[in-house]
């Protein structure tokens, strides 16, 4: 190591260790291995570095010395980190390059124009020529009438061999153990789908589906079955086909003139990959290659009554878009939003402060509740060893003071006066209000503990199944009366051990049984759990697994800790405010010798095809394994995805997302175009849905054997062999974190083999790795560490470019990276965690928590302070833009609490973030060398 003799600070903000004293300022300019001199002062007009590092070490060892850490490898070229605001990177989903764009534009954005696929992941491999632009294999144009149709101004081509395939991704190998990760290749685009020129009928850039509405874990599909077998990886889509929690945060076009063309055949939507025959008078189905007619008011302008230009339609530029229904698509008047409120007014929800604090949230969240159509209603029941009901009258009527109906009988819980327990939101807003602020002094000298909530679900279901809609669940008990009956389960002696896996299946068959008797009638189910004591979140979350809900669980939550209180007020407002679909079917249709074969999440599996959701979330992805049943002749597959639904403003919708791939005939194709990402959120289904059918073991087991099977297949067919000895793993570039990847779902809260995880905790995590969408999904998988006390200039403050804040680059998972006097964040998107060296200076801890001594630093779960210098400024912005799910394209109610750990602090708060430290050994896991060796010596047998 060079050493540099020891500089005084110039900020007085880098006390020396007592052992090593030598001091080096970062300078983003200084070449990389090339020791600074004395450290520099201030320029004129930039602001101090503040450096709180404390020793020497050399330049390229601080974790945000580049934007590539030493020793790992360089990032792929070709890709570009920035991001929009919706989470990809800029450019969406644009055209292959094709002669009917102005400037080639590959399909996906944040890539070099005409170059296709990961680039190499270091200078030791070749760079890939860059693509040609080629012809079409298909003319669709020649049989149009193109008078109707604006030519482009083109860019001079160069000549094109007709009927020339495109060139898909090339294939590049990696070292997976003499090659480090990059962790920054995980926020890298999946291999882009490129298609042939002309795929699409217009040169819309919008033409194929964005990945973070679908995507699929091959972004070049095999043309047969024993093709995609051979290849032993998965075909499915991983479809989100909301990326917010409001509409008007993200917002698609809409067809509003009701003319939707569907194909006689298969129904699929008119889309931008049709093909217009007989001068544009009929098309021919992309999917089926059926001939059909073209609407006669499809070229019409019903607002301006005139004729329009076709080719501005949403439906032939836009690959997701909204069709308004018309009248057929409906089989009633469209449903108003309803919520009923089941609320736990036993001994426990009093006393924690749930019920004071769930009353409040939605007298205070009223104004945020859709209620557009002014339709929206809402019920009220509390539960304890009784329903209580409650009658709501009108605002401005005499006697306007709510009355309490209590049912004890819960065997068969009828309901007292079932016309006035559901009230419109706008006729009785004032009387809403005062029921809220007196709930809490009805119960608040309660003693009783009983809790009937598997009654008050059906008495609930009783009331609003002639309406539908959503019944939501606060409690803080375990139903132990009435229907639903649980019994204390949870057995320390089990975890840990092949019958833990009893725990995480449910206990009282009603919760199924009733959860498809909810569906049937449109009725949805919420769980948000609060319990310091065992809940059966396994038995629970049967409801919102089968009617399109969701599980919230808050262990140990009491309203007297401030945070406790505040992150459930905002994701319950926030929940409150979303909007959510009512009555939605959900279907994928495919080209001609694809079928849709397995469906995974929170839904209710009407039919060999369709998924009925009571009520649709904005805040869920869902996975459809793919089958190829049959040879696939065509250069390019379409797989459309439709979601039928009522808005929550009484609009019946259609959202059509639709995607297309090319297909090819070569192994290497298939595996240069894998989605790692895709292919990781698959299996997280696969692995929850083998934990409930056949325990972790098994779980752990099917995500192990398929990187084995993974690694062995692509060495016997795509590496000659080779591989082993010094050559190491060889692995695509594309799928290089696939093994990290892999080894973090194994370790996941989840499926990670431990005699210490309550089962509680366990269920509520298969509930996460079942439902986040992808973005959170990885995250929670791989959490992001993020190196603060050495930050550049630019981190923490807006990016002059876009607006977004500037975060560090990710650091890997892995101890070795915490140096004794740092500060890190470490984020998995439901928790951060705030790491303090045990050899932290005190100038940082004054600057970041304003207490002059690490000693006097309080630990656990809190809030950094608003302090008035630069650097708690940034490190507060840094922390703030971690957990923003809107700038990661999706939508989340979930406000990850933040703890504070010192690193010779608390042991099980140490602990507990360790955990998240992936690519170390803990408890019963390998670290990732350990796996990686594991799995070689598997390869080798």
């Amino acid at each position: 190591m060079s050493q540099y003799p020891q500089q005084a600070p110039q900020d007085g903000y880098a006390q020396q260790p007592q052992q090593q004293q030598d001091y080096q300022d970062y300078e983003a300019t200084s070449p990389p291995g090339v020791g600074p001199g004395p450290a520099p002062g201030p320029a004129l007009g930039r602001k101090k570095r503040r450096d709180y590092a404390g020793q020497a070490y050399e330049f390229g060892a601080g974790g945000n010395a580049a934007a590539t850490p030493a020793g790992q490898g360089a990032p792929v070229s070709g890709y570009s980190l920035q991001q929009d605001a919706a989470g990809y990177p800029q450019g969406g989903y644009a055209q292959n390059p094709a002669a009917v764009q102005p400037t080639p534009t590959p399909m996906y954005g944040g890539q070099d124009a005409g170059v296709g696929g990961y680039q190499p992941p270091g200078p030791q491999y070749p760079m890939q020529p860059a693509q040609q632009p080629v012809a079409g294999l298909t003319q669709q144009f020649g049989q149009m009438d193109m008078s109707q149709k604006p030519q482009p101004q083109q860019q001079p081509q160069p000549q094109q061999q007709a009927g020339r395939p495109p060139v898909l991704n090339q294939l590049y190998p990696t070292d997976l153990q003499n090659q480090p990760l990059n962790v920054a290749e995980l926020d890298y685009p999946p291999p882009p789908a490129i298609l042939p020129a002309n795929t699409s009928v217009t040169p819309s850039p919008y033409a194929n589906c964005p990945p973070k509405y679908v995507r699929s874990t091959l972004n070049a599909v095999p043309t047969t079955h024993s093709l995609l077998k051979k290849s032993k990886l998965p075909f499915a889509l991983v479809i989100q086909p909301y990326t917010s929690l409001h509409d008007a945060e993200d917002p698609i076009p809409v067809v509003p003139d009701q003319v939707i063309s569907r194909c006689r055949r298969c129904r699929s939507y008119i889309n931008p990959f049709v093909t217009f025959l007989d001068h544009g008078h009929r098309w021919r189905c992309n999917m089926c290659n059926l001939t059909n007619d073209v609407p006669q008011a499809f070229d019409w302008d019903p607002a301006a009554q005139k004729s329009m230009d076709r080719w501005q339609r949403p439906d032939l530029n836009h690959a997701v878009v909204e069709f308004i229904a018309p009248q057929e698509y409906m089989v009633r008047p469209p449903q108003p939003l309803v919520y009923l409120f089941l609320i736990d007014v036993s001994y426990a929800s009093v006393t924690s402060g749930l019920l004071a604090t769930t009353a409040r949230t939605i007298k205070e969240s009223l104004d945020r509740i859709p209620n557009a159509d002014r339709r929206t209603r809402m019920g009220f029941v509390a539960v304890d060893s009784s329903l209580h009901f409650f009658n709501i009258p009108r605002d401005g009527t005499e006697n306007a003071d709510t009355k309490m109906l209590v049912v004890s009988d819960l065997e068969e819980a009828f309901l007292p006066t079932p016309q006035d327990l559901l009230v419109t939101l706008i006729e009785c807003r004032e009387n809403i209000e005062n029921f809220l602020d007196k709930l809490q002094e009805m119960f608040q000298n309660t003693q009783n503990g009983a809790s009937a909530m598997g009654s008050a679900l059906r008495a609930g279901h009783k009331l609003i199944s002639p309406v539908g809609g959503k019944m939501t669940v606060v409690t803080a008990s375990l139903p132990n009366v009435g229907h639903g009956k649980l019994e204390m389960r949870e057995d320390k002696k089990l975890l840990g051990t092949s019958k833990e896996s009893s725990l995480l299946t449910t206990g009282n068959s009603f919760y199924k049984s009733f959860a498809v008797e909810c569906s049937k009638q449109q009725v949805s189910v919420d769980m948000f759990l609060f319990s310091s004591q065992y809940q059966d979140v396994a038995s629970l979350s049967n409801l919102p697994r089968y009617t399109g809900g969701q599980t919230w669980f808050y262990p140990g939550w009491n309203a007297a800790r401030e945070d406790d209180a505040m992150k459930f007020a905002k994701e319950f407002s926030d929940y409150l405010s979303a909007e959510i679909g009512l009555e939605a079917v959900l279907r994928v249709r495919a080209t001609t010798g694809l079928r849709m074969n397995t469906f995974y999440g929170n839904f209710f599996n009407r039919s060999s095809d369709l998924c009925a959701f009571p009520a649709f979330p904005r805040d869920q992805c869902y996975v459809v394994e793919v089958a190829i049943d049959e040879t696939i002749t065509k250069p390019v597959v379409c797989m459309q995805t439709a979601v039928l639904h009522t808005t929550c403003n009484g609009e019946r919708r259609i959202r059509v997302m639709t995607l297309a791939l090319p297909t090819t005939q070569s192994l290497s194709d298939v595996y240069a175009s894998a989605d790692q990402q895709a292919i990781t959120t698959y299996y997280s289904h696969r692995a929850v849905e083998r934990v409930l059918n056949s325990g972790l073991d098994s779980a752990r087991d099917l995500v192990q054997n398929k990187l084995i099977e993974l690694l062995s297949t692509y060495k016997k067919e795509l590496a000659g062999g080779s591989m082993g000895g010094a050559s190491g793993l060889q692995f695509p570039a594309n799928m290089r974190a696939l093994p990290v990847l892999f080894l973090g779902l194994m370790k996941n809260l989840g499926l990670r083999k431990s005699s210490q995880i309550p089962s509680d905790m366990r269920s509520a995590a298969l509930d996460l790795l079942s439902t986040l969408p992808l973005p959170l999904l990885i995250q929670y998988i791989y959490p992001k560490m993020f190196s603060l006390h050495d930050m550049l200039d630019d981190v923490g403050t807006p990016d002059p470019n876009t607006g977004e804040i500037v975060l560090p680059p990710p650091q890997s998972l892995e101890s070795s990276k915490l140096v004794p006097y740092g500060l890190y964040l470490i984020d998995d998107g439901q928790t951060q965690f705030l790491w303090v060296g045990r050899e932290s200076v005190p100038q940082l801890i004054l600057d970041v928590f304003g207490v002059p001594d690490k000693s006097q630093l309080k630990v656990g779960k809190q809030r950094l302070p608003e302090l008035d210098n630069d650097f708690n400024e940034r490190v507060r912005a840094v922390v703030a833009k971690s957990k923003d799910h809107r700038a990661k394209g999706v939508g989340s109610i979930t406000v990850p609490h933040l703890y504070v750990v010192k690193e010779d602090g608390e042991p099980g708060l140490k602990l507990w973030a360790q955990t998240m430290l992936v690519e170390d050994r803990a408890d019963q896991m390998p670290s990732y060398i350990q796996f990686m060796n594991e799995c070689r010596s598997k390869l080798a047998s």
